[in-house]
């Protein structure tokens, strides 16, 4: 009977040391497993996929990590005040600390996009070229994103040993729109800059207070004049919020579909006024432009 149990205690011993190693993914088996979620990150939130693949390596252990196994959390994101969802307790930098909880990783993928998106820390990212890992890896630190001061490098490394860099030049072509829903507002991306389509009696100073930006800022990203809290928007102006870049990512030029002066053209392209005024030699803003008429975007 001994010898019997033994075999028994062997044999499951075996069972179990087979079924933990099936369970343990390589790096390269997390980015053949994730990458079409980093990829769909990138096309709907303008987040480089190696990026967040790196990330997701990187916190969760290639997801053998007990936070990501028992809960689905592959960026280690705590709750934070306005988490209401599900949550769970591990030590990091103090000890039993919140973490979000997900029911799938795939909700971790989404959670983690909509983190750097509606975080203003992070707004300046957005700004940078989609295949600019270094950069995001760098800007990811620098915002306090991890407390581990090698973090960009170790981002960096990963990216580099594995050629994560081929996925962040896969995204197909996108419309000049792509939406996403956030805090119940359709946050928009026009040149890769976060912008939204106001509703009927919203202000600047209301949407300045939901998406963390000054008075001041936002009226700098619509070349609008700094005026009163109290000035109204009509339904559907696109209101910038991040600066306008210094160039189309998108078109050399576009031939104008109607008349329209350069500053309608700035706030359709996403491209900055005085950049716009200084490549096509125009001196003043509203100068009228006629259908058919070539605007030079970069």
């Amino acid at each position: 009977m001994k010898l019997i149990a033994i075999h028994i205690s062997i044999l499951i011993f075996s069972i179990n040391s087979a079924l933990h190693a099936e369970a343990t993914l390589s790096r390269q088996d997390y980015v053949r497993t994730y990458k079409n979620y980093a990829i769909e990150s990138m096309t709907t939130h303008q987040i480089p996929a190696s990026i967040t693949l790196a990330q997701g390596i990187l916190e969760s252990g290639s997801g053998n990590s007990s936070l990501a196994k028992s809960s689905n959390n592959h960026f280690g994101i705590k709750c934070g005040s306005q988490w209401n969802g599900g949550k769970t307790y591990h030590d990091d930098d103090e000890k039993n600390e919140c973490f979000r909880s997900y029911r799938s990783v795939l909700d971790s993928y989404n959670d983690h996009s909509v983190f750097l998106t509606t975080n203003k820390r992070y707004s300046a990212l957005f700004l940078l070229d989609i295949t600019d890992y270094k950069g995001w890896a760098i800007g990811l630190s620098k915002a306090g994103y991890a407390t581990n001061p090698k973090y960009a490098n170790l981002l960096i490394k990963i990216i580099e040993d594995l050629e994560l860099y081929n996925y962040d030049r896969v995204m197909p072509d996108q419309p000049v729109l792509t939406l996403v829903k956030i805090n119940r507002k359709n946050v928009l991306f026009i040149n890769q800059i976060r912008v939204i389509y106001a509703s009927k009696g919203e202000t600047y100073y209301q949407i300045a207070k939901q998406f963390g930006l000054t008075l001041r800022q936002i009226h700098k990203y619509n070349n609008t004049k700094f005026h009163s809290k109290e000035a109204l928007l009509q339904e559907g102006d696109v209101v910038y919020l991040e600066p306008k870049r210094l160039r189309s990512k998108k078109n050399k030029f576009i031939e104008l579909s109607g008349d329209k002066n350069l500053l309608e053209v700035s706030k359709e392209e996403g491209v900055r006024l005085k950049t716009l005024m200084r490549k096509n030699h125009i001196s003043s803003p509203n100068e009228q432009l006629r259908k058919g008429e070539k605007v030079f975007l970069r």
